[in-house]
């Protein structure tokens, strides 16, 4: 069975979670030397990243500049 081109794959939103919030090897777009990942992916990425991560490793994503302001602010507001 094929994928449909424009759907989301969800080992690549855990990927993309763990290379931008944990390992700072990511941004969500291109920027510091780093790759952006497809904007597609930018949502799911914030909501699984505020559902499974400690806010800890958000807080420390922010804090080394893996994340801007606003992309922090856009996935704190997923928090429950």
């Amino acid at each position: 069975m094929n994928a449909t081109p424009n759907a989301i794959m969800p080992a690549l939103v855990i990927s993309y979670t763990n290379a931008i919030y944990m390992l700072g090897t990511r941004r969500f777009t291109a920027r510091d030397g780093y790759s952006g990942i497809p904007a597609a992916y930018h949502e799911p990425v914030k909501q699984y990243a505020a559902a499974n991560l400690d806010i800890t490793y958000i807080d420390n994503a922010l804090a080394q500049t893996w994340l801007t302001q606003t992309e922090y602010d856009e996935t704190v507001a997923y928090i429950i």
